[in-house]
């Protein structure tokens, strides 16, 4: 046991470091052997199911009524990512208004926030993760009801009545009902049996390998792809980094206007500026043939948006440095 807790305690130090050697060799198998995007594409969800089971399973569910008396950090984290949010989307999206197709890639990734990784980054520079954590249900949850409006207010009514709603409901239920249902049903267990702590540890300390997986999956099922559209996919590339430029100060502002502690505000500015481009990859999958080109948007921001975050966890805490909490709430 203590040779698996010093293990899973490497994972954790070097987990940003290994997230991005999984992309590199995502990168590398999908380009030298282009035959295994087809089924690398197939496991995205099964792949994704279990991360997602493995971060649900990181929610203290004892605990999250707790966590939802913190009605400022709630309030804060859902007016950033449903009302500021879109309002930098809609006018940052302008730059590729022309061309539908990356619209769409643009905006299906960028109206959503990120419930999964942000979790491990805010952690990594000293963010409330676990207010973060207890926020990600709310959050996926909200954002699947208001994206298909954000749709039809920035594309219009024509794309949304074309848009498959389906996998939207199989996303909730395969991607989120379940693998709440299952961490809910496993730490109820880990309180009351031995074999029910172990499954807990066990999944708990899988959960840095299976994010490596995932982003592996996803960028061997798709480089193909952005490497021959690169031409294209370039211009949705200064979008994505003005959002963050744009997303770290407002969200920072956001906390210290609420009123948040310093741990709180770099939540915000992570939750504020990461995307789902994970669950969100399945849906714009689904999209109709036409918009073959958003898949490959979603997951060029993916890559921005990693490597942006290796730039954020120590971007963060010199931005909003802990001393300023007692200056803020004195």
């Amino acid at each position: 046991m203590n040779d698996m807790r010093s293990r899973v305690e490497w994972l954790e130090r070097y987990q940003v470091a290994l997230y991005l050697i999984a992309l590199l060799v995502g990168a590398g198998v999908g380009l030298l052997v282009p035959g295994v995007a087809h089924p690398a594409e197939g496991a995205i969800n099964p792949v994704l199911g279990p991360l997602l089971y493995a971060t649900f399973l990181g929610v203290p569910f004892a605990k999250i009524g707790q966590a939802f008396r913190d009605w400022r950090f709630l309030i804060t984290v859902l007016v950033v990512n449903f009302v500021l949010v879109p309002v930098v989307v809609f006018l940052l999206s302008r730059i590729v208004a022309h061309d539908q197709v990356l619209l769409v890639g643009v905006l299906f990734v960028l109206l959503t926030p990120c419930v999964d990784y942000v979790i491990v980054f805010t952690g990594v520079a000293g963010g409330a993760r676990d207010r973060l954590l207890a926020a990600a249900p709310l959050l996926m949850l909200v954002q699947m009801l208001l994206l298909p409006v954000y749709l039809w207010l920035f594309v219009g009514n024509e794309f949304v009545r074309a848009v498959d709603l389906a996998p939207f409901v199989e996303a909730f239920l395969l991607l989120i009902a379940l693998p709440l249902i299952a961490a809910g049903l496993t730490q109820f267990l880990a309180v009351r049996t031995r074999a029910g702590k172990v499954l807990q540890e066990i999944v708990l300390g899988a959960m840095v390998p299976l994010m490596m997986l995932t982003l592996a999956v996803v960028v061997v099922s798709q480089i193909g792809g952005v490497w021959q559209q690169l031409a294209s996919l370039l211009r949705a590339i200064p979008v994505f980094f003005f959002f963050f430029a744009s997303m770290t100060p407002v969200g920072a502002a956001a906390g210290r206007i609420a009123r948040l502690d310093v741990a709180g505000r770099r939540a915000i500015a992570f939750s504020g500026a990461t995307r789902n481009s994970l669950v969100v990859l399945p849906l714009v999958l689904a999209l109709p043939a036409i918009f073959d080109l958003a898949p490959l948007v979603v997951v060029t921001q993916t890559l921005v948006e990693l490597v942006a975050m290796v730039l954020f966890v120590r971007l963060i805490p010199r931005l909003l440095p802990a001393h300023a909490s007692e200056r803020a709430d004195s």
